[in-house]
């Protein structure tokens, strides 16, 4: 059962995604969205933000030394993959938020994660200080991305020839999607776009199309995640990963 500070957090973080919010630049919009809620943030999004753990854990089978983590926010993804952490020489927590950077920092300096490197910079123009990278990972990020082509483009570009992508995020297909592809519902594919761009989370089809046309397919799975505080409702996303 939730304690009251666990509701009361809830709470404000509710508020923090339906007042509007401002800003001349996507560094500031972000900031304003995420810093009355940055600390409340890991929990209440846990159940919305579906299949991050799972992907995360997954992509510590694969080979490498140095992990990027585009759009990375509080750096809480890295905690599903425990000691495997260590096998890594370099993983690097990138975004352009400022507060949920600083709950980045203090989970690394918490868990003592001596390899980790939060660093602010703009997605689409980062480049890792140690050369390319094994793996290149976007949880939920990509959706909250202006120049999200750019930023795919830019994993594409920092990651080595052999190296992997994982993707996990929302998305709404196309009225007739490809075939073995889900097809999604009218309400489906009018509802959640309209919602989600009321706090600059832009649901497309095309991602998905981007991805598989930038890496070659390891794995493509659709699924539902429930919405918090909307109960009966679930909203679509993917998770990918790819190989360059």
């Amino acid at each position: 059962m939730a304690s009251l500070t666990d509701i009361a957090r809830d709470l404000k973080v509710l508020y923090h995604l339906v007042k509007p919010t401002g800003g001349d630049t996507h560094q500031e919009r972000l900031e304003n969205f995420y810093r009355g809620q940055a600390t409340g943030y890991d929990r209440f999004r846990r159940p919305l933000l579906s299949g991050r753990e799972q992907l995360y854990r997954s992509l510590t089978e694969y080979d490498g030394k140095q992990w990027v983590d585009l759009g990375g926010g509080t750096g809480v993804n890295f905690e599903a993959i425990g000691d495997r952490l260590s096998q890594f020489g370099k993983i690097y927590i990138v975004d352009l938020c400022p507060s949920l950077l600083e709950v980045a920092r203090e989970r690394k300096a918490d868990r003592g994660w001596t390899n980790v490197e939060v660093i602010e910079a703009d997605v689409t123009q980062f480049l890792p200080p140690e050369g390319a990278a094994d793996i290149v990972t976007f949880s939920y990020s990509l959706t909250m991305i202006p120049d999200w082509f750019a930023a795919i483009e830019q994993a594409y570009k920092i990651i080595k020839p052999g190296g992997i992508v994982g993707v996990v995020d929302f998305y709404v297909f196309r009225k007739h999607p490809p075939d073995g592809w889900q097809k999604h519902s009218f309400f489906d594919r009018t509802f959640w776009p309209i919602l989600f761009a009321s706090d600059n989370v832009f649901l497309s089809p095309d991602r998905v199309h981007f991805l598989h046309h930038y890496f070659q397919p390891i794995s493509f799975t659709e699924n539902m995640a429930r919405i918090p505080f909307l109960p009966g409702l679930q909203v679509p996303y993917y998770t990918f990963i790819g190989q360059k």
